[in-house]
């Protein structure tokens, strides 16, 4: 595909479905009409998803709005509730914090996230003021009341959140609503990937006898990186360093009744479990680094965890590789999701980094005409995007405080790139913190509220000063435990606005 090449119709070929394919076609399809772009993807008849609980961050919110897909037509399909928080058990116990939450932000939060900035500031002097996140963010007060981040007509403010969904179902749904964009769906297995003598992907050969032509081919084929990685031969750099995780074992459990809106993430010895409510079952799944622990003893440990030691029911050893490949549109391929990285599920972030890829690789290649010339831009922005999450995911591990295990300790002295370094050392120095995230530009995917819930939901805070002045409490003196109260009567229960979904 040439630089220079004219703006005529384009073929591009996703290999392999999955969520991330699906997500990419129904982008493309929604954004190209077919005489500018034909979209086909290439699905493995006999290659499942993995069909975990997974959870998303509000982007996924606004992926169906692109789309224009109400949530009624596609949660009760997916079997997907509401997500408003995270909550984080027992990774800071030496602050004395048991759990802390990171709210997603919303519209309402304009209103108090000075107050929980201004006390953070306070409580980094040394004076005892309040610092709970979930108490100052909109959605840290529907967590604990247990309500879905859905108000009335007379609530006028814009409240986001995510979801959770079985991602297996949500790939078929997202298959179906291709289709009818226009999506060409071919079931077939690729066997071969042709190159041309200058070395691009030309055509793929599929068991059936088939080939496959196309002018830029997206790989979707998970960790294996069939395109990308394993014939145009780019390398994957891991991020192991810091980052020790690198299997997970999963076993699902009842559903909870009444359904929580929040993921919950409880550090256990050697990594972390996570649980996530859906509408027919709970997934559970510790994340672990096999360097520290067997995953023989991983198993037991989570079944112990959820109370399964004497339960029938089987468990699931996945594996995992995480850091981001060297480039990730390199020749004519793009690699999406697994195929092109992954950072940990702790934050949820691997749909929200598939869905920014195909928006800045759409708004990037109709601004170069439809050619490869914003191709060295695109790799910037993607790979800076995966080093940016990196950091935030880093922090999480940095900043324990466990002292049960080898894993948490060397956790501890890992290595952290320049960028939270400087961030870290700011808020240490009781700097100004806002500021320090504003000169780094590293706002867009963890914002600066997300980073004080991050540091103040870990008790990263200095001893309490011997004299205190007994005010300059925000919380207290903007009253915002009421303000949080009246905004509350606006929203149901979770309960009640997943039953009307089944009406």
């Amino acid at each position: 595909m040439s630089s220079g090449a004219a703006s005529q119709q384009k073929k591009i070929v996703i290999v392999g479905g999955g969520t991330a394919g699906w997500m990419a076609a129904n982008l493309m399809a929604q954004q190209w009409r077919p005489d500018q772009v034909a979209v086909q993807v290439i699905e493995s008849p006999d290659i499942g998803i993995i069909g975990v609980g997974e959870g998303s961050t509000p982007s996924l919110k606004r992926f169906f709005e692109i789309l224009g897909i109400p949530e009624k037509a596609w949660m009760p399909r997916c079997n997907a509730t509401y997500k408003v928080n995270i909550q984080f058990n027992g990774w800071s116990p030496a602050s004395g914090i048991e759990s802390y939450s990171h709210p997603f932000i919303s519209q309402t939060d304009t209103f108090t996230t000075r107050p929980f900035h201004v006390n953070c500031l306070t409580r980094r002097l040394g004076l005892d003021v309040h610092t709970a996140p979930e108490d100052f963010l909109l959605n840290g007060m529907l967590a604990k009341a247990g309500k879905a981040p859905v108000a009335g007509y007379g609530f006028p403010f814009v409240v986001e959140y995510g979801y959770h969904f079985d991602s297996a179902l949500l790939g078929q749904f997202l298959a179906e609503e291709a289709v009818k964009r226009g999506v060409t769906h071919t079931q077939a297995r690729v066997v071969d990937v042709l190159l041309g003598q200058a070395g691009d992907i030309e055509s793929l050969a599929c068991e059936d006898g088939e080939s496959v032509t196309g002018d830029l081919f997206i790989d979707c084929t998970g960790f294996r990186s069939l395109l990308l990685q394993q014939k145009l031969g780019v390398e994957f750099h891991s991020f192991a360093e810091n980052l020790f995780n690198d299997a997970a074992v999963v076993l699902p459990t009842g559903v909870i009744d009444p359904l929580p809106v929040q993921t919950e993430s409880t550090a256990l010895s050697a990594g972390w479990c996570w649980q996530i409510p859906l509408t027919h079952r709970t997934g559970n799944g510790y994340v672990y680094s096999s360097r520290y622990i067997s995953p023989e003893a991983a198993e037991q440990e989570l079944r112990e965890h959820l109370g399964l030691l004497d339960a029938d029911v089987e468990a699931r050893h996945l594996k995992m590789k995480v850091g981001q490949v060297a480039e990730h549109w390199h020749r004519n391929c793009i690699a999406l999701g697994l195929s092109q990285g992954f950072i940990e599920p702790l934050e949820a972030t691997a749909l929200h980094l598939v869905q920014i890829s195909v928006e800045s690789f759409i708004e990037i290649f109709e601004k170069g005409n439809f050619t490869d010339a914003g191709r060295d831009e695109y790799n910037q922005r993607v790979s800076t995007n995966f080093d940016h999450v990196r950091n935030y995911i880093v922090a999480h591990y940095k900043l324990n405080t466990r002292n049960d295990s080898d894993y948490w300790r060397a956790n501890r002295e890992s290595a952290i790139s320049e960028s939270l370094a400087q961030l870290l050392d700011v808020w240490y120095r009781r700097g100004d913190i806002v500021q320090e995230i504003n000169r780094q530009g590293i706002g867009g995917h963890f914002s600066v509220t997300s980073w004080h819930c991050l540091l103040a939901g870990y008790g990263a805070f200095p001893p309490l000063a011997e004299q205190q002045p007994g005010q300059g409490d925000l919380y207290q003196e903007h009253q915002i435990a009421e303000f949080m109260s009246r905004c509350g009567v606006n929203f149901q229960s979770n309960s009640q606005v997943m039953n009307d979904f089944q009406d």
